[in-house]
């Protein structure tokens, strides 16, 4: 049971990063906008960031759990998650998409750090990154055609 305590953490963390960012969700401003291509239903984002967040919360988990120093891949994984919240308050709450989309790409950069450090420490750690770093690609796509579409 004692080992289970770190995981929680891990689990508190993500969500509290994705508490954040829920309170900054789309409204009539987003609905307003032109939409790029490919552009998905606003219902399939709950389960897929759901989804996501617990990922990166086990496989953060997996790799405080690894033997060895883990204070560069917890660090990235650290400021990747600062960044995954901050984008929603960038895009949603002060509807800056330019900034907001260079938020996601030094995100993606992030994410791909810690995806690579996670891999080396625990392989199913960083393979847990993979799902997130496609969906994170996806939704750069959409915040540059938001951006390109609205300015």
């Amino acid at each position: 049971m004692r080992s289970l305590i770190p995981l929680a953490v891990f689990i508190l963390l993500v969500a509290a990063a994705a508490i954040f960012g829920a309170q900054f969700v789309p409204g009539p401003w987003y609905d307003a906008l032109q939409k790029p291509p490919l552009n998905p239903p606003s219902w399939i984002f709950g389960p897929v960031w759901t989804i996501l967040y617990v990922g990166i919360a086990v496989a953060g988990w997996l790799v405080w759990k690894a033997p060895g120093p883990r204070r560069l891949p917890l660090t990235l994984w650290g400021v990747q998650l600062v960044l995954n919240a901050a984008w929603s308050a960038l895009f949603f709450g002060y509807q800056r998409m330019g900034i907001a989309l260079l938020d996601i790409l030094v995100l993606m950069a992030f994410i791909t750090a810690t995806m690579v450090t996670f891999h080396r420490r625990r392989p199913l750690a960083g393979w847990l990154f993979v799902p997130y770093l496609a969906w994170v690609s996806f939704a750069s796509y959409l915040n540059a055609g938001l951006w390109y579409l609205n300015r």
